[in-house]
């Protein structure tokens, strides 16, 4: 496949800028990928398509406040300073973006927090990633983090072209989120409110989850016609042994098996074995997933609409059929569904 055959004309007003009012009331377009046939719902009658002891695999990874913005020393310019990783809890030192990064040299202290309380020295900015940043911090390491994400904003998508709200602290985060360490938050469990998730429960459908640490990596523009030689940025994730033996019985007993998300789709596809069964994990993954692509353990995918050239809207395709996707989002944007992190959502089954 080629990056030019994921371009779309997609309008600015169909991109999301805030969520659905209540989480489980965003639209749902059902993709039927056997016949084609497209239905319009509703998130919450999301539990219509499935049966009790049908499994869902969320991500129950945490969004932090990773966007900060401070002033250079000396020239007290302004600098956003964008948390990408901790590298090493002990000395302090993040993996970050700076923007402006051409005012940025090794040496150059930034300061963060109204009253500066907060200093920052750049020691490389050599790595392809952006900088690495010494945070000089004396006190508690629990007393550090408090700090730093206390001065950070919620680094909602630039494509929403607005300032963080205090909306977005509680909204770009999934009720379940649970482990520390995104800086995207996986948009498809976004949809998820308690109701419906305790609606799962009464209905005796099957849940569990992974966890892997979305980053910028899929944000990122492709900058190659031929996708085969992309290469993906490294997301940390872990899927327990727990899992895996539920997944593995449902999967055995031909149950339908869900991904919340393509963040969990690639976390999946990374472990699972060549007879369709989860193997545990505890590491990394750079797997990127196109068209055309064999599935092998989930048979149902969760995912919001996604902007052109993106690789989410390409592993949408991947599970869905490229034809078959491609057609839904002429659809969706003749309907007028929203697109993005905060837009609607796609459920793609058999």
């Amino acid at each position: 496949m080629k990056l030019s055959q994921f371009k779309f004309i997609l309008p600015e007003e169909l991109i999301a800028k805030h969520p659905a009012v209540h989480r489980d009331e965003a639209r749902l377009l059902v993709v039927h990928r056997k016949t084609g046939q497209l239905e319009h719902k509703v998130f919450k009658d999301l539990l219509e398509y499935f049966n009790k002891k049908d499994f869902f695999i969320f991500n129950d990874t945490k969004v932090f406040p990773a966007r900060l913005f401070g002033n250079k020393e000396k020239t007290g310019a302004k600098i956003e300073v964008f948390l990408l990783r901790e590298l090493n809890p002990d000395q302090h030192l993040w993996d970050v973006l700076v923007n402006p990064a051409r005012k940025i040299r090794i040496g150059n202290k930034l300061y963060f927090g109204e009253n500066e309380e907060l200093v920052a020295e750049v020691i490389d900015n050599t790595t392809s990633r952006g900088r690495t940043l010494r945070f000089l911090y004396d006190g508690p390491y629990e007393e550090f983090k408090s700090q730093l994400f206390s001065i950070g904003e919620t680094p909602i998508p630039e494509y929403l072209e607005r300032d963080a709200i205090p909306e977005d602290v509680d909204r770009y985060q999934n009720i379940f989120a649970q482990n520390e360490g995104a800086v995207v938050a996986p948009a498809a469990g976004l949809h998820f409110s308690r109701e419906l998730m305790k609606r799962m429960e009464i209905q005796d459908i099957d849940f569990g989850f992974l966890t892997l640490h979305n980053g910028l990596g899929a944000y990122r523009m492709i900058d190659v016609e031929d996708l085969t030689k992309h290469k993906m940025e490294s997301e940390q994730m872990y899927i327990s042994a727990e899992l895996c033996e539920k997944v593995n019985k449902a999967k055995d007993e031909e149950r339908n098996i869900c991904a919340v998300g393509t963040s969990v789709l690639r976390a999946v596809e990374t472990t699972v074995s060549t007879d369709g069964h989860l193997k545990p994990r505890q590491g990394w993954t750079n797997k990127f997933i196109f068209p055309p692509y064999d599935f092998t353990l989930t048979n149902s995918l969760i995912t919001n609409f996604h902007l052109p050239y993106s690789t989410m809207l390409m592993m949408a395709c991947a599970f869905g059929g490229y034809e078959k996707i491609m057609d839904a989002y002429e659809v969706a944007i003749k309907e007028k569904y929203h697109f993005g992190a905060y837009g609607d959502a796609m459920l793609i089954i058999d």
